[in-house]
């Protein structure tokens, strides 16, 4: 008889492992609290508009094309991919830029807009190929042993992490003016740190951007986890939709299975948590796990969280696929969002005008606005219940003052926001912290909840609370990571 796997949860993590797994023979069966799958990569859909709930940035292709082949399927099959160039518009007060992953193209940008800086991007990409080089083999192992500190591939990376530096003093190394280094820096947004707290290592996050390019996926990235569900099926894996996972079975500190709500329990060889970490830690095992109680829970470190606009217009605005609206004074911004628990009157936000790429996401003639506007998590106490509707005036008009957006306003047909309160009741994200833990030097690797559990034996961790981290491709490598230590214990399943 082959093993018996629940995974709680078909977010992005859990269908990658899902698929493989069940591709390797094993009897799978995913529980998900919603009626579709996807978790933050869901499709939300409204009123004939379509638009992904999360995430909207695919790079490192190469990486969901690694995972589909290991579940025995060519990607290309399943989706259809567009190259985006440029990649994003990058708006300061004063200038704007428009990066691209074509070197040439690149130098004739940075030309423009910041001359005399060809030469520093040169070895940007020079310099940051040598740390991907060394850091990726890391991202791609498990930390789940100590031993895991002295493994080749980290002794081998860590000259190149740049212990005690952020991200923001790295790229001081390619560039002198502070907007450049900015332009090369807001992707610490994606880990939900500030720029100049992030640690440098993650320079390889511009690197990648520029040397693999960014995606956009038809029918938006959410069409990712749709496909993974297609060949989960295709491979016998049992999908079962609108079924919470109210608590794991514990038995001897060992998962056994994992009960529903209405009373339901199903016992498994090995269970697979999909669920935000924090959250399934305080009301998924009980007191099973004392290293991640409540009180420990609320000493880590969390990311930002973000307020969003969908909003479905009857209008199809002239702007980027993406765009990136800087805050005059940035830093201020950031402080605010990290440490002093403000809501800045002088907001960056980011922007995604998706139906000028992919007509396929609104009717004829209409549009989908997506927005997100860095906030702080709940660890601060704003009270959303009172700022939601102001808080999202206030976005509307930066949107038709800044965005280039005019009339915006008369123009909707749809609307849905999403503020951290919402993260955390509706999406079951721990203190609204939309990119989960934050990526600290001492949240990294074998420091970062393991994926091979270490509180609990026959209990795996996926998604963007254990290692590598959150962003689409590194919760694709921790399913494929987990998913390949399952194999490693037990070796193949049986068909």
């Amino acid at each position: 008889m082959p093993k018996k796997i629940a995974i709680i949860g078909a977010g992005p993590g859990g269908l990658t492992a899902g698929m493989i797994l069940a591709g390797h023979g094993y009897e799978v069966e995913i529980f998900e609290k919603e009626g579709c799958v996807g978790g933050r990569n869901a499709p939300l859909r409204l009123d004939g508009y379509t638009f992904d709930t999360g995430p909207t940035f695919l790079m490192m292709k190469f990486v969901p094309e690694e995972v589909f082949e290991l579940a025995g399927r060519d990607v290309s099959a399943y989706l259809e991919t567009v190259r985006l160039d440029p990649m994003y518009r990058l708006v300061f007060a004063d200038v704007e830029i428009s990066p691209s992953s074509d070197p040439q193209k690149m130098e004739q940008e940075l030309a423009r807009a910041f001359p005399g800086s060809e030469a520093g991007y040169r070895k940007f990409l020079q310099k940051e190929q040598v740390r991907f080089d060394a850091m990726y083999p890391c991202l791609k192992v498990d930390y789940s042993s100590i031993r895991s500190l002295v493994s080749s591939h980290l002794l081998k990376a860590l000259p190149h992490l740049s212990l005690g530096k952020s991200i923001f003093q790295s790229l001081g190394d390619y560039f002198t003016p502070e907007k450049l280094k900015l332009s090369f820096t807001f992707q610490s947004k994606y880990l939900g740190m500030s720029a100049w707290e992030c640690p440098a290592a993650f320079s390889i996050i511009p690197f990648v951007e520029h040397a693999f390019g960014i995606y956009h996926v038809t029918g938006g990235l959410n069409v990712i986890s749709q496909a993974m569900n297609r060949v989960f099926a295709e491979h016998g894996g049992k999908l079962r939709l609108n079924s919470p996972v109210e608590r794991m079975l514990i038995e001897d500190r060992t998962a056994r299975g994992v009960a529903l709500a209405g009373g339901e329990e199903v016992r498994a060889d090995e269970v697979i948590i999909n669920a935000d970490f924090a959250h399934a830690m305080a009301h998924l095992t009980g007191t099973a796990v004392p290293k991640y109680c409540r009180e420990k829970l609320d000493a880590m470190a969390y990311s930002c969280s973000t307020f969003m606009l969908y909003l479905g217009i009857d209008h199809c605005y002239d702007i980027p696929h993406h765009n990136v609206f800087f805050a005059e004074n940035y830093r201020e911004n950031i402080e605010n969002i990290f440490h002093n628990g403000r809501l800045s009157d002088d907001m960056s936000f980011y922007v995604q005008n998706a139906s000028i790429t992919d007509p396929t996401l609104a009717p004829p003639g209409h549009s989908t606005i997506y927005v997100l506007v860095p906030v702080p998590n709940l660890s601060f106490p704003v009270s959303w219940a009172a700022e939601k509707e102001r808080y999202a005036e206030k976005v509307l008009t930066a949107l038709e003052t800044r965005a280039g957006l005019a009339g915006l306003r008369s123009r909707i047909r749809v609307k849905r926001v999403t503020a951290p309160d919402d993260w955390q009741n509706s999406y079951h994200v721990y203190k609204g912290a939309t990119f989960n833990l934050a990526h600290t030097l001492g949240q990294m690797l074998y420091f970062r909840p393991h994926n091979e559990f270490e509180g609990l034996r026959n209990c795996y961790l996926v998604g963007g609370g254990t290692h590598p981290g959150s962003g689409l491709p590194t919760i694709y490598e921790s399913g494929r990571i987990s998913a390949q230590m399952i194999v490693a214990k037990h070796g193949a399943g049986k068909k």
